[in-house]
């Protein structure tokens, strides 16, 4: 199978790069200048065993590729806002032997939280989650940060929104390379919302940096406390921490190259000041969970806030005091 890497970032361009080690068929798909650095110089993949250049195609987007092939398969790892026009432009593109993309190939979802793969059931009929444990950072154009070891990440794959099937377990067998790790799974969603309530601490990183001390672990357990109560009250089952630290064992370790470039997705979005950032998917998860099904979320709320207000203004990446922020958490949630 060709894999066809739409969004060749952090985790995009790790997934990528591992899979051209493994000898398997790679397209990039990027934009700007990360496009322009790929096409001349190829993927720089910084990891702890070296750093490995990938020259592989690269394209902007499927007008380039002209017809698709029938053992193509799409890796949509773009940030979820960035979705839409992704399903938009991959969707009606013309298979060889006749249908869509949307028809007839497969499309995996390696993305944060829980909303991309509803967007493309819509539009697609075979689509595949993927739970992404897989630390890695977006550098600079043409360069991307792996810095976990023995593995690069785990991708716990499986059928949306559940079961398994023969494609799910060849695309797992491809994406556990010496690595990477796959293990296929029936219940896909149920360790993506494990990640969920992970992910809620990405906008805390965002607004006031990676926090370590006591004060800032303890307004990180709130987060994660309240993103409990919504799921336990939507009746959503999610893999527990014991469990997931079982699975993971100690297959990704992480250590960050540059501890300058440590923080986690979010961060990273306002530090390349991008202008978006996917709190309204992580955070705004739990807030539509909570009027859903009634109960508060003051500090998701106040995050997913926070974090689109430092996005769209532009502010710096983790420049709010830690106290400040605990001072709004404080009395978001007082009555």
């Amino acid at each position: 199978m060709r894999y066809i890497i739409i969004g060749a970032g952090a985790v995009g361009g790790t997934v990528g790069g591992r899979l051209a080690e493994a000898g398997h068929e790679v397209v990039l798909v990027a934009r700007g200048a990360h496009y322009e650095a790929l096409r001349e110089g190829g993927l720089r993949l910084v990891t702890p065993q070296g750093t490995f250049t990938h020259r592989l195609p690269t394209v902007e987007g499927p007008e380039e590729l002209g017809e698709l092939r029938a053992d193509d398969v799409l890796v949509l790892a773009v940030k979820t806002q960035d979705s839409e026009a992704a399903l938009e432009a991959w969707g009606p593109r013309p298979v060889a032997g006749g249908g869509t993309a949307a028809e007839r190939l497969p499309l995996v979802c390696a993305q944060n939280g829980v909303e991309s793969q509803r967007l493309a059931l819509r539009r697609f009929r075979r689509v595949y989650g993927v739970c992404v444990w897989l630390p890695a950072t977006f550098v600079e154009p043409g360069v991307v940060s792996a810095p976990s070891s023995p593995l690069s990440g785990m991708l716990l794959l499986g059928r949306y929104p559940h079961g398994t099937d023969e494609t799910a377990r060849r695309i797992g067998a491809d994406l556990d390379t010496p690595r990477l790790g796959a293990p296929v799974v029936p219940d896909v969603t149920r360790w993506q919302y494990a990640k969920l309530l992970g992910n809620l601490v990405n906008a805390v990183e965002a607004v006031s940096g990676v926090q370590s001390g006591e004060e800032g672990r303890a307004l990180l357990g709130r987060v994660r406390a309240e993103g409990e109560a919504v799921l336990e009250a939507a009746g959503i089952a999610y893999a527990g921490q014991e469990e997931q630290r079982r699975v993971r064992g100690d297959k990704v370790h992480f250590d960050p190259l540059d501890p300058a470039r440590g923080a986690g997705s979010s961060w990273q979005s306002l530090n390349r000041g991008t202008g978006s950032i996917e709190a309204d998917y992580l955070n705004g998860e739990i807030a539509l969970l909570g009027r859903l099904h009634g109960v508060p979320t003051p500090l998701n709320d106040l995050l997913q806030r926070l974090a689109n207000t430092f996005a769209r203004e532009r502010r710096e990446a983790g420049s709010m005091p830690l106290a400040e922020l605990v001072g709004l958490a404080d009395a978001a949630v007082t009555p």
